[in-house]
């Protein structure tokens, strides 16, 4: 397990993709312990609204890799045909990462999908930042707890585009239940990570005024 200080835990959380460890499972108690973790998290009101659905059958994850695959396709071919047919070679790096993540899908050890009471976009406006910032946050910490265990994670969303056919894979109610995300979770490979690349802080703060 990484010894790994406050600053460190959260500034070398990254997405993984290409080092996840397709072939060693996760105990379930230790994805117990992450969404306990989770759990723990702010929440509006203190109303608790969040639900984790934990997928490990391996029939499931099939099923719900279709759909994510699809999704992928037409996402990728979006981007490709709104950069003119060519990415630039950081974006191509990125989408490579992500395209082998959407090919192996179905073998990612876990799936976990934080799901929030009630169907967001029916809500007003401060009714939906309420909701996701419950379970938005329910789902960075899970991430969070899973790299200080050893364990990668990916957020992704593109299963959306067909949450309820997924929901219907699960058992979930589409009318009473959103997802927010899948996180695709197993061990890494290869050594720690670093923090990553980001603009000038500098840039980015505006102080009292925008």
């Amino acid at each position: 397990m990484p010894n790994l200080t406050p600053d460190e835990l959260l500034t070398t959380t990254r997405a993984v993709r290409k080092r996840l460890d397709f072939e060693r499972p996760v105990p379930h108690e230790v994805l117990r312990e992450c969404v306990a973790v989770a759990m723990q998290a702010p929440t509006a009101s203190n109303s608790q609204p969040w639900e984790f659905v934990v997928v490990t059958d391996p029939a499931r994850k099939a099923a719900i890799a279709e759909w994510y695959l699809k999704s992928y396709d037409a996402y990728a071919a979006d981007r490709v045909a709104a950069a003119g047919g060519a990415l630039d070679p950081q974006t191509e790096r990125m989408a490579s990462s992500a395209r082998y993540l959407a090919d192996r899908f179905h073998e990612v050890p876990a799936m976990v999908i934080p799901c929030v009471h009630g169907r967001l976009d029916r809500r007003p406006p401060e009714g939906q930042a309420a909701g996701w910032g419950s379970i938005v946050q329910a789902g960075w910490s899970f991430c969070l707890a899973a790299r200080a265990r050893g364990l990668g994670t990916c957020w992704t969303t593109l299963h959306l585009t067909y949450e309820r056919e997924v929901a219907e894979i699960l058992g979930i109610s589409y009318d009473d239940v959103t997802q927010s995300c899948l996180l695709t979770t197993g061990y890494y490979t290869g050594e720690s990570f670093r923090p990553a690349p980001r603009d000038d802080i500098d840039a980015r703060i505006h102080w009292d005024a925008w």
